[in-house]
């Protein structure tokens, strides 16, 4: 059975699809350069609805935790999938994310601030 994909779930392909190697991007955030705010918890199934793989991996929760239970089969995928990428993680969450230059995670994902 194949689902009408919705303005929502496009967006959020879209925004997903983009994510760089090695990057991540909360739920919320997601949602908000989806241009669809406050829609985090919906984020999570438009990317399961996706009829292609998506870098889901990349999409953690806003205090830069793996959203699976610790342990579990999909959080230890999840987590081999950031390592492999580059990501750094300690005790369960994700550490400050640098690019070559050493920008902030914020500059990563929203480009340096404008003086």
């Amino acid at each position: 059975m194949s689902v009408e994909a919705k303005p929502f779930d496009e967006s959020v392909w879209q925004v997903v699809k983009g994510i760089k190697v090695g990057r991540v991007m909360s739920y919320g955030d997601v949602a908000r350069v989806a241009g669809f705010p406050r829609r985090a918890r919906m984020v999570a199934r438009a990317m399961g609805r996706s009829p292609e793989l998506l870098p889901w991996h990349r999409v953690v929760r806003s205090n830069l935790t793996i959203a699976f239970e610790a342990g579990s089969e999909p959080y230890l995928k999840q987590e081999k999938l950031l390592l492999d990428e580059g990501v750094k993680i300690v005790k369960g969450k994700i550490v400050a994310i640098t690019s070559d230059k050493g920008r902030e995670l914020d500059d990563v994902l929203w480009g340096p601030e404008s003086n």
